[in-house]
């Protein structure tokens, strides 16, 4: 295609254009040859005449390699409407081309948010409501050792189920508990026979979860999966009581702020923008959606408008305390004291950065905006602290006149 008008298309399955896929797959074509994308079809399901059709999720991206190609350039979106667009980026919406790469941390200074402890327990661990019931009247001595556990599925849609969590079990009360020692046995023998051998190391301690992750106090939950049909991702607040599994995120020492920036619909345009996607429902992940979302810098105001209505969306829910998430969060079912409270979040969040978006591509350029200088300046500080160190390491170097030896 250099040098030429040639234009090409692709159609692929749509993890191309979503989460670290993204920078892997495009970054290289953007910068080795210089193209630029023509026109995209955003996510649809594939068709045939088969009769067991897979579902899979698929997309259309055009491109060329010219360099100063003046073709118009069009998305249809999932409805197959067809707009038309200056730029189209290669998560094949309409802003500037900027590409989201995992990061460790968080870009801003906001707590951590780490992935849920995994059992590989072989099911011997977690226990259903009827079996947390079935144990507690055999074996009345291990309920102080069971704990309420959640993966996103049963945060979502308010399924009951237990963890035995023997962290701080003494061995003689282990002992002690026959109908427990039998499962613990059982994890043992799941995790001998595991093909990985970090599963197998971890046979040496089957009491205890293959990952111990849990903290004191309160966090944030946030499920990993989470259906595209919903406005809000479904997030809040679980104690320590309560074991997160692996499907399941966490915000530890987060406040009703940080649950109100989280849970507003400027970042839903960022999650339905950069995140990753199982067929088509979120794909939510700690290193790329949420570490690299450029949180505002409030007033002590503004936070506290942002407090004060995000509270009101917990108050809303609370009126409702049969209903699951997946009930409250059902966009045709949405409670209406729940829908206008987070109206009232939205607006709060809004004022926060200082702008007035007349729709969700407006935040998402925006967002892209201030992601791509929150990055430059943190390039310069690296920078800046590099030069500092380089430049102490040449004063206390042996030989220089400033060196004075201990």
């Amino acid at each position: 295609m250099q040098g030429t008008n040639i234009h090409t298309a692709f159609v692929s399955t749509n993890s191309i254009t979503q989460g670290e896929q993204v920078a892997n797959v495009w970054k290289p074509l953007y910068e080795m040859f210089g193209i630029s994308i023509l026109f995209g079809y955003q996510t649809f399901k594939w068709g045939n005449e088969a009769r067991d059709t897979a579902a899979v999720h698929c997309v259309i991206v055009g491109f060329t390699a010219e360099k100063t190609s003046s073709a118009l350039r069009f998305i249809f979106d999932k409805d197959g409407v067809k707009h038309f667009a200056k730029n189209i980026s290669p998560y094949l919406v309409e802003m500037p081309t900027v590409f989201i790469e995992a990061r460790s941390k968080p870009l801003c200074d906001v707590p951590l948010m780490s992935a849920g402890g995994k059992p590989s327990d072989g099911g011997f661990l977690i226990l259903s409501e009827e079996e947390y019931l079935d144990l507690v009247k055999r074996e009345p001595q291990a309920e102080k050792y069971i704990k309420k556990f959640s993966m996103g599925n049963e945060f979502i849609n308010k399924i009951p189920r237990y963890c035995l969590w023997l962290v701080n079990c003494p061995p003689n009360e282990l002992r002690d508990m026959p109908l427990v020692m039998k499962r613990v046995a059982g994890v043992k023998q799941f995790r001998e026979q595991s093909k990985k051998e970090a599963t197998r190391k971890k046979a040496a301690t089957p009491m205890l979860f293959d990952e111990v992750k849990m903290r004191d106090g309160n966090y944030i939950a946030v499920p990993k999966v989470s259906s595209e049909n919903r406005d809000y991702i479904p997030m809040g607040f679980l104690s320590s009581d309560t074991v997160a599994g692996d499907m399941l995120f966490m915000v530890s020492d987060a406040t009703l702020y940080h649950f109100g920036i989280l849970t507003s619909k400027i970042h839903m345009a960022w999650v339905e923008t950069v995140c990753g996607r199982l067929k088509s429902d979120y794909r939510y992940s700690n290193n790329i959606v949420y570490n690299n979302f450029p949180f505002p810098n409030p007033t002590p105001e503004q936070k506290a408008a942002i407090e004060e209505a995000a509270q009101k969306v917990l108050d809303a829910r609370a009126l409702y305390p049969e209903a699951s998430l997946a009930d409250l969060y059902d966009s045709l079912r949405m409670p209406p004291e729940l829908r206008k409270a987070h109206n009232t979040l939205d607006k709060a969040v809004e004022k926060a950065y200082g702008q007035k978006f007349a729709d969700e591509s407006e935040i998402v350029a925006y967002l892209m905006k201030e992601y791509q200088r929150l990055v430059s300046e943190e390039g310069k500080k690296k920078n800046n602290l590099l030069l500092s160190s380089t430049h102490s390491a040449r004063i206390l170097l042996p030989g220089n006149p400033q060196y004075k030896s201990e």
